[in-house]
C-alpha cells in the first residue's frame, strides 16, 4: 500500500477532502483505487456473460459499458454537482448481490426484463429516499443476512455450470476444466493468505490472472484475437433491445435497493469522518443515494446491473491518509479511458470459462459468509429468530434447489414464488415482523446515521 505523507491543507483552504494535489500524485493514488476495484466490473460482466451465453462482442461491449458507468459515477460522486453525489472520495462498482438478482431475473424471464428492473430500481431510489428510514426496520440483520446467504447459494448453483458446461452436452464436467476451476480457487486463497495491503485486496483478481496463466500453459486459452479489430470502442445504448418493465420481476432488486441505501448511509458517515468533512454528515447521505440512483439509471441504459458506491475503497482512504476527492476524480477518468480501449475489453472476453467460474464460486461464496456474519449476531435460540430463519430458508431454497417446483402455478405467481431471493427475503421480513410485534432493530449503520 502506498504511504502518503500529506499535509491537511493550508489554513483557511477548506476541508482536507477538497485539497488539490499535483497531477502525478492524482494519477498515482487514483490508479491505486482503480487497481483495488478493477476485479469487480470484470468479474461481474463475465459472470453475467457466462450465465446468459453472450458472445464475445456483446461481452466486450458490456465490459466497456461497465467501466464507463463506474468511471462516470465515480466522477459524479466526487464532484457532487447539483446535489447529485456526496463530494467525497467514492468509487462506484457493480455490486455482487445486485448482479445475482439481475441474473435471477434474466434467467427467470429475459435480459430485457432484467434491464427494465434496473431502470425501475434506479427510479425507485428517488421515490423511496424521503421515506427509506421508515422501511429499514423491516430489514434487520437476520433478514439481510438471509438474503445474502440465498444470493450465495443461488450463484454457486448457476456458476457451477460455467465450470462443467450443460449436462448432456459433449465435454460435460471434463476433469481438466474442473481442476482448472479448483486451481483458480486455491490460488485466490493462497494470494489472500500470503499478501498484505493492496495486493491482498486484489487477491481475487490475482487468482483470476493466475488461473488464466495456468490455462495458457495447458492450452486451454486463446488470446490470438485480442489485438485484432479497432483500438477504440463506444458502448452501445440498449444493447439487448428495448427494456421490458415488470414490477413483480423487479421486486427483488427493488427490495435490495432499500438495503443498498442503508449501506450507503454507513459508508457516507464513515468516509465523511475519515476525510474530515465539516458539517452534519447525515445531510450528505441523500446526495450519495442520488449519485447511486443516477449511476444505476445510466448503467441500465447500457445494459448493466446496479452501480453503487464501493465500501472497499473507504478502507483505502483510511489506510493511505489520502483524503482528497480529486484523487477519485482521477480514478474515474482512468476508468473512462479503460472503457474506451477496445483491446482491453477483448482481452477480458478471452478469459477461459472454468477460470471465470472458479472465481465466481469463491467471490459469491464470500457474499454468503457476509450473510452468515450478519445472522450470527442474532440469538437463534430465541423462538422468533429460529422460525424466521427456518421459514425464510424453506421458501428461499426450494425454488433454487428444486427448479420448476412452481412451474404449474399461474405465470404471475411464478415471478415471486419461483424467485428464491425474493421469496426468502419477503418471508424473513414478514415472519420476523409477526414474531417481534414491534419495529425490530434497524441495521446498525443506518441507526448510527440518524442518532
Amino acid at each position: 500500500m502506498i504511504d502518503a505523507d500529506m499535509e491537511a491543507g493550508r489554513p483557511g483552504s477548506g476541508d482536507p477532502v477538497d485539497e488539490r494535489l499535483p497531477l502525478g500524485s492524482l494519477l498515482l493514488y487514483g490508479g491505486q483505487h482503480v487497481l483495488v476495484m478493477a476485479a469487480s466490473p470484470i468479474t461481474a460482466v463475465f459472470l453475467v456473460a457466462q450465465a446468459l451465453g453472450f458472445d464475445a462482442a456483446t461481452t466486450a461491449s458490456l465490459i466497456s459499458a461497465t467501466f464507463l458507468v463506474c468511471g462516470l459515477g465515480t466522477i459524479l460522486q466526487s464532484f457532487g454537482w447539483g446535489g447529485f453525489g456526496a463530494r467525497l472520495p467514492f468509487i462506484m462498482v457493480p455490486g455482487g448481490a445486485p448482479i445475482a438478482i439481475f441474473l435471477a431475473i434474466a434467467t427467470q424471464t429475459d435480459v430485457q426484463t432484467a434491464v427494465g428492473a434496473v431502470l425501475m430500481t434506479g427510479a425507485f431510489y428517488f421515490l423511496a429516499l424521503p421515506v427509506f428510514r421508515r422501511m429499514l426496520p423491516f430489514f434487520p440483520p437476520i433478514v439481510v443476512g438471509t438474503m445474502l446467504l440465498l444470493v450465495a447459494v443461488n450463484l454457486v448453483r448457476i456458476y457451477g455450470g460455467t465450470i462443467t458446461g450443460k449436462p448432456g452436452t459433449e465435454g460435460f464436467a471434463q476433469p481438466a476444466n474442473v481442476l482448472l476451476a479448483l486451481a483458480t480457487i486455491v490460488l485466490t486463497i493462497v494470494f489472500a493468505r500470503l499478501f498484505t495491503g493492496a495486493l491482498q485486496r486484489i487477491a481475487v483478481m490475482l487468482g483470476l490472472l493466475a488461473g488464466t496463466l495456468l490455462a495458457v500453459l495447458t492450452g486451454s486459452a486463446d488470446f490470438s484475437g485480442v489485438m485484432s479489430g479497432p483500438l477504440f470502442t463506444l458502448p452501445e445504448l440498449f444493447p439487448f433491445g428495448t427494456p421490458r418493465f415488470n414490477l413483480l420481476a423487479a421486486l427483488p432488486l427493488i427490495v435490495f435497493s432499500i438495503i443498498s441505501m442503508a449501506e450507503a448511509t454507513g459508508q457516507t458517515i464513515a468516509t465523511a469522518e475519515i476525510v474530515g468533512r465539516r458539517g452534519d454528515a447525515v445531510t450528505i447521505v441523500p446526495r450519495t443515494i442520488r449519485g447511486d440512483a443516477v449511476a444505476s439509471l445510466v448503467g441500465g441504459l447500457f445494459g448493466t446491473s446496479l452501480i453503487i458506491t464501493s465500501g472497499e475503497n473507504v478502507g483505502i482512504v483510511r489506510a493511505t491518509g489520502v483524503r482528497s476527492r480529486h484523487v477519485t476524480v482521477a480514478a474515474g477518468v482512468i476508468l473512462v479511458v479503460i472503457a474506451l480501449l477496445a483491446p482491453f475489453s477483448r482481452l477480458a472476453t478471452a478469459l477461459p470459462g472454468p477460470v471465470v467460474g472458479g472465481t465466481a464460486v469463491i467471490v459469491f461464496s464470500i457474499i454468503g459468509v457476509i450473510g452468515i456474519d450478519l445472522i450470527r449476531r442474532v440469538d437463534l435460540r430465541e423462538h422468533g429468530a429460529m422460525f424466521t430463519l427456518a421459514a425464510a430458508l424453506s421458501m428461499g431454497l426450494l425454488p433454487i434447489l428444486v427448479p420448476g417446483i412452481y412451474s404449474n402455478f399461474p405465470q404471475w405467481s411464478q415471478m415471486i414464488l419461483g424467485n428464491g431471493l425474493a421469496m426468502g427475503t419477503i418471508t424473513a421480513a414478514v415472519v420476523n415482523a409477526l414474531f417481534t410485534h414491534r419495529a425490530p432493530r434497524v441495521l446498525a449503520t443506518a441507526e448510527a446515521a440518524h442518532d
